[in-house]
């Protein structure tokens, strides 16, 4: 296995940690690397940090723990690496080690990873809670229990140590929600990634290609850029295929008069875009499905037209609801029960997902919707989806019997500017006629 270490920029990782020193006040949060993970035996898969580690010290070597102490004056963030080994770097590729570790991460202390357990209760004494995740390394988990174990023993007598655990989301989760420039510029860079890859896919578009065909025109893509990576598994669905929501077989042909639907986007620098475009596998929609298209992109413009600064973000997904529901009236499908087309049954017949999502370090990033039990307003900084879509089961019936088996969805990733909103996804066309254009535009 081998591992891509220290990445450059490491200013702004002091920075987001010492706002966290600043926000944990007399607690302490422990935070390990994802653990490394094998497929058989001793086959390595590829690996991937923990996106809360990441965020604050920039290091992708496995099976690493940052310590951060909000009290105290010595040794507040204290990072945990494996040690140099020459024989395990034999089979699994150059480790920084602590020393290298320590002076270029900017961290007070660095330490061996077998000195973690020792440490651990030293760290955290004087703490008056934790921030962790139970659960989310075994290791670390155990030794962690230990320690509050312990100073749940002592405290009563001497009120040393942790005595409540907290998830780090408390924390992290409002930090990650609101990018700076850096990760914008992250995200600019896999959204032009997927852009390239979509384009790639759309040009081997014919009659008869298999879905995996398609898939690897698309990853090959992702692959030529430094060996970037899927942000998720890549949807690939043609026909009906398209109305199942997280289909990824990729298994079938595609053929003349079908529609594909590409759910597919890169992660690049650890950052995740997410993109999904509906092509007519021979370059031109059928009457029936330009109908169902054209109302999906009027709804995806619509959200987008919403979408500012103070706007709630439940605004967006009405704004394409109630495109959504307009054009299936048009259509002569009833789409609304009475009242918000949001909260129409009718309407989750055929839009059964919400329009939006957080993007970042994680296809679904984190972050709440709602504070207080009202939707969140967006804020500058924030990046988020919007994803109409409309689906004909199989089996459709009544007025949507003549649309079985069509599935659109057409998916942006979208900036909260200071004054708007910028699509950064803006430069793969979503109009039908330019759509069409894509197909086999070698």
């Amino acid at each position: 296995m081998s591992t891509h270490g220290f990445e450059p920029a490491a200013d702004i990782f002091r920075e987001r940690r010492a706002l966290v020193l600043d926000a944990l006040g007399d607690a302490a949060m422990v935070l390990p690397a994802a653990a490394d993970a094998c497929r058989r035996g001793a086959d390595p898969s590829p690996y991937r940090p923990d996106s809360e580690f990441f965020y604050l010290t920039g290091f992708t070597e496995p099976g690493s723990v940052l310590v951060l102490r909000g009290f105290g004056e010595l040794r507040r963030s204290v990072l945990f690496v494996r040690p140099r080994d020459k024989t395990a770097e034999l089979w699994g590729g150059k480790r920084l080690g602590p020393e290298a570790a320590r002076e270029r991460l900017g961290v007070d202390a660095c330490h061996p990873l077998d000195e973690f357990g020792q440490e651990l209760g030293i760290l955290l004494k004087g703490a008056s809670r934790l921030f962790f995740r139970l659960g989310s390394d075994p290791w670390v988990d155990r030794l962690v229990r230990g320690a509050l174990a312990h100073a749940r023993a002592r405290g009563a007598r001497k009120g040393l140590g942790p005595r409540g655990v907290i998830d780090p989301g408390e924390t992290l989760d409002e930090m990650r929600l609101r990018k700076d420039a850096g990760e914008v510029e992250s995200l600019r860079n896999a959204a032009a990634l997927t852009i390239a890859g979509h384009r790639a896919l759309a040009a081997e578009l014919r009659s008869g290609v298999g879905e995996w065909e398609l898939q690897a025109a698309l990853e090959a893509v992702f692959r030529r850029r430094r060996g970037s990576t899927p942000a998720y598994p890549s949807i690939v669905a043609s026909g009906a295929n398209a109305c199942v929501l997280h289909y990824s077989e990729n298994r079938s042909r595609a053929w003349a008069g079908e529609l594909v639907l590409v759910d597919a986007a890169a992660e690049l620098g650890h950052y995740c875009a997410d993109v999904t475009r509906t092509y007519p596998v021979d370059g031109r929609f059928t009457p029936d499905q330009r109908a169902v298209y054209e109302i999906v992109d009027e709804a995806r413009a619509a959200a987008i037209a919403a979408a500012a600064p103070g706007v709630p973000v439940s605004s967006v997904h009405g704004a394409a609801c109630d495109v959504l529901a307009d054009g299936l009236a048009s259509l002569g499908v009833p789409a609304t029960n009475g009242g918000k087309p949001e909260e129409s049954t009718a309407l989750r017949r055929f839009f059964p997902h919400q329009t939006s999502h957080w993007l970042g370090l994680e296809t679904h990033d984190v972050g709440d919707y709602s504070i207080g039990g009202a939707s969140r307003p967006l804020e500058e900084g924030m990046v988020f989806t919007v994803e109409p879509g409309l689906y004909f089961s199989e089996d459709a019936d009544g007025s949507a019997a003549r649309f079985a088996g069509i599935g659109v969805r057409i998916e942006d990733d979208v900036l909260v500017t200071a004054s708007g909103v910028e699509n950064l996804t803006a430069e793969l066309p979503t109009e039908a006629s330019a759509v069409e254009a894509l197909v086999g535009a070698r």
